[in-house]
């Protein structure tokens, strides 16, 4: 077996995203998909254990996509055969090892909000010991030395965690850690200088999983990913986006989508709605979808023409509100509203920063009576 594609990650998001995509592309067309997955769960987590389970013995998952898109509703099924092989990484340690040495081209990760911490029992190793690293960025700095040792090309890393610059920033974790087990400066140059980091932005609501594997997903998808010389590529699909500009996908989403979820949950906290109230719901409450088109309208969108992005923000607007009203998705407020000073922080500021340094003279109100 010589899968080319390995994928560190089990979440069903990956499952609606990146393995479908390959899916999708091998089906149309098999030279538009590198080959096949192999993927491993790199944590204990007993659901993830489930999922390399039913992966091991059934390799083909649905993939339900429902939504609303362009004034249709779409409800369709899709059947996912892209992985063909799935690994626990400690149980399996000496095969994956194996696997990156001689069969790898890109490496797909998605390890979820603590993927990317340290850990300090991996402080304390070395290269040279055979026991499994606890953290992600450890596991890596080892199977990407073996590579080296090998003799293997370098290989292309595709990070789809939601941290800004994901690419850059696992590549400097990933130097830090073989720097601090004092591995070689050639490995070094070889990690900082050969091997490809790229930086991507994902973008699709996965609504829920369909057990014991499998996904629902919103219509709606996207992979921006900034381009690099020499990048290997999963596949070529519709929605991967190869950009110069990555800055500006992350622009859209955090400005008008992830804004937007979070003028809903401050309009629902102050109102103290009803706990199980979504964003559907919230987008049928006139008053406070009032308040919401008012705030892209007045107090966003003039940042986004002040850029020379009219037309690709009104666009992606369009497409922002078709998945806020989505029948299908109970995207919960109580949900969207955890840690909400903080995410307040993060999506409402950028926009008034923007403003102050483009010298707009706009009332953004809204956003700054939320922020104060």
């Amino acid at each position: 077996m010589s899968n080319p594609i390995l994928q560190f990650g089990t979440s069903r998001f990956l499952q609606a995203h990146v393995d479908l995509f390959v899916a999708v592309a091998a089906r149309r067309e098999p030279s538009k998909a590198l080959g096949q997955i192999t993927v491993v769960q790199s944590t204990s987590n007993a659901e993830s254990r489930a999922r390399i389970d039913a992966l091991r013995a059934s390799s083909v998952y649905p993939v339900r996509i429902r939504g609303r898109q362009c004034d249709s509703t779409i409800d369709v099924t899709v059947q996912c055969d892209a992985i063909t092989e799935a690994l626990n990484a400690t149980d399996d340690w000496s095969r994956l090892r194996e696997r990156v040495c001689h069969d790898v081209k890109v490496i797909v990760s998605n390890t979820g909000d603590t993927g990317y911490a340290s850990c300090a029992e991996d402080s304390a190793r070395s290269l040279k010991e055979n026991s499994v690293p606890r953290g992600f960025p450890a596991k890596l700095a080892v199977l990407l030395h073996d590579r080296f040792v090998a003799g293997a090309e370098p290989v292309t890393l595709l990070p789809c965690e939601l941290v800004s610059r994901n690419g850059d920033t696992l590549r400097d974790l990933v130097t830090g850690i073989a720097k601090q087990w004092q591995a070689d400066d050639s490995f070094i140059r070889y990690l900082q200088h050969d091997c490809i980091w790229v930086n991507s932005l994902v973008d699709r609501i996965v609504s829920e999983p369909i057990h014991p594997v499998g996904a629902i997903a919103e219509p709606y998808a996207l992979w921006a990913i900034e381009r690099q010389p020499g990048m290997v590529l999963p596949c070529e699909h519709e929605d991967i986006v190869l950009t110069d500009d990555l800055a500006h996908y992350e622009r859209l989403k955090l400005l008008l989508l992830n804004l937007g979820h979070t003028m809903l949950a401050e309009l629902w906290l102050a109102d103290q709605s009803a706990a199980d109230t979504n964003v559907r719901d919230a987008m049928r409450n006139e008053a406070w979808r009032t308040v919401l088109e008012s705030t892209w309208r007045d107090e966003v969108l003039p940042v986004f023409d002040a850029l020379g992005k009219h037309d690709a923000a009104r666009a992606y607007l369009v497409e922002v509100r078709d998945r806020f009203e989505n029948p299908f998705l109970d995207h919960r407020l109580s949900d969207i509203a955890r840690n909400h000073a903080e995410k307040k922080q993060r999506r409402f500021k950028p926009a008034v920063e923007l403003a102050h340094q483009l010298g707009l003279n706009i009332d953004q109100r809204r956003l700054g009576a939320a922020l104060s």
